[in-house]
């Protein structure tokens, strides 16, 4: 009898461990890495976003449906392994919340746009941070990256019942740095200044020609006194009219 009654207290501890293991097993594993777009962009990977090949067909699980929402969890590499799936959609990490947290919720979707099989001439990327209109306290906003990273990402499928399905994280990605931009554009900045600086000259020497030529033009053209009258200036040129003059008398022999 002691023993039986004991038996409860023995039992709960496997009991919860079995609820426990339960709930932690609601969450679906999808073995999918999220990858950098392997298309040549321009601007594929700037100093604010990255872009990333769409995850066509990783959501086709009986557990989820068309109307989940899939989100895409953007964190920083040391930070990703303390990401909690929101319970609930009013939890949702927004970009605002990064510098705090490390992670925020961005670019919802749902299965139907991510299809195994899209036309041809259907751009099939993911632009990161590519919305600088949003405001970052608004839910799935893609404000841009507020630095060179690295960061790591993983999509997230979300239900009215909490989160329901997770992919793998991806590696990290770093974004282009000003230093590396000009060390890229080194090479070519010798050559640049050697161009900027004849055409300094050029436009110099032709300033100069132009300034002379004006003012032996004006000399030309006014080349004799001003006359002042009223506080004006005007130029004249003296010249003599043949007619205000008279040969001289001749000379009559005595």
């Amino acid at each position: 009898m002691g023993l039986g009654r004991g038996q409860p207290g023995l039992l709960m501890p496997p009991v919860l461990l079995l609820i426990c293991l339960r709930l932690g097993a609601g969450l679906e594993h999808i073995d999918y890495v999220p990858q950098l777009s392997s298309a040549t962009l321009a601007g594929a990977l700037t100093q604010s976003t990255f872009t990333l090949e769409q995850p066509r067909g990783q959501f086709s699980h009986l557990s989820i449906s068309d109307l989940d929402p899939i989100w895409l969890v953007v964190a920083h590499s040391n930070a990703f392994r303390n990401f909690t799936a929101p319970q609930r959609v009013e939890d949702t990490p927004v970009p605002a919340d990064f510098p705090q947290r490390g992670y925020y919720l961005t670019l919802m979707a749902n299965r139907a746009l991510y299809p195994r099989s899209q036309p041809v001439s259907q751009l099939r990327v993911l632009r990161v941070g590519n919305d600088t209109g949003c405001s970052p306290t608004r839910r799935g906003c893609n404000a841009p990256l507020p630095g060179p990273g690295p960061y790591r990402v993983k999509f997230l499928v979300m239900s009215d019942k909490g989160p329901v399905a997770e992919t793998e994280w991806s590696n990290d990605t770093h974004l282009l740095q000003a230093e590396a931009l000009q060390a890229t554009s080194g090479p070519q900045s010798a050559g640049a200044v050697v161009i900027i600086a004849i055409l300094s000259v050029l436009l110099t020497v032709l300033l100069a020609a132009l300034l002379a030529l004006l003012i032996y033009t004006c000399y030309d053209t006014c080349g004799s006194t001003s006359i002042s009258e009223r506080g004006e200036s005007v130029c004249m040129r003296r010249y003599k009219p043949h007619h205000l003059f008279s040969p001289p008398p001749a000379v009559r022999g005595s």
